[in-house]
């Protein structure tokens, strides 16, 4: 027996997650190489790239958040979870039911606020390096949490749903 062909939510949930993926090693990538371009500029040469040390410190931040944005995918975040392990089955399910929720509400307030700080910048037109504005560098912060949230408010909301009606693709 074959399995159904996939949904365009499944589809799209392997675009979104490849589109992380690449955008994470991109970035990685580009971070490694100006770091190193740095370190070679300065060590050999005695000079080095006015908006490395900069660029650097954004990518650390963009990552970070992609880095969490895929973790929350399959709801692989870190968490500390001792009480779990001794409870029932069905109240160790609501036990993650309301973890999940939490953290989406939690996000959406990091996500509300994000975004304030973001316009914030935007409107005092300050610059982080070159000719980037600073407001550019933060817009992963309320785009990450807001992933975030998204992802565990769905996981929250499939707690919910009985397994046997449960669509999983």
């Amino acid at each position: 027996m074959s399995s159904p062909p996939p949904t365009w939510l499944a589809r799209g949930k392997r675009v979104v997650a490849w589109l992380e993926d690449s955008v994470l090693v991109s970035l990685l990538l580009a971070m490694i190489l100006v770091a190193t371009a740095q370190i070679l500029l300065r060590n050999v040469w005695d000079s080095g790239l006015a908006w490395g040390d900069p660029f650097t410190k954004v990518m650390v931040l963009w990552l970070g958040m992609l880095g969490a944005m895929v973790a929350s995918r399959n709801n692989n975040h870190i968490n500390i979870d001792l009480l779990s392990r001794f409870l029932p089955p069905k109240i160790k399910s609501l036990s993650q039911v309301i973890n999940a929720t939490f953290t989406a509400v939690v996000c959406g307030v990091i996500t509300y606020h994000a975004a304030r700080l973001v316009l914030i910048d935007k409107d005092a037109g300050t610059t982080a390096f070159v000719n980037v504005p600073t407001w550019v560098c933060e817009l992963i912060i309320p785009i990450g949490f807001a992933v975030i949230g998204l992802r565990y408010a769905a996981i929250a909301v499939s707690g919910l749903i009985p397994r046997g009606e449960r669509h999983t693709p």
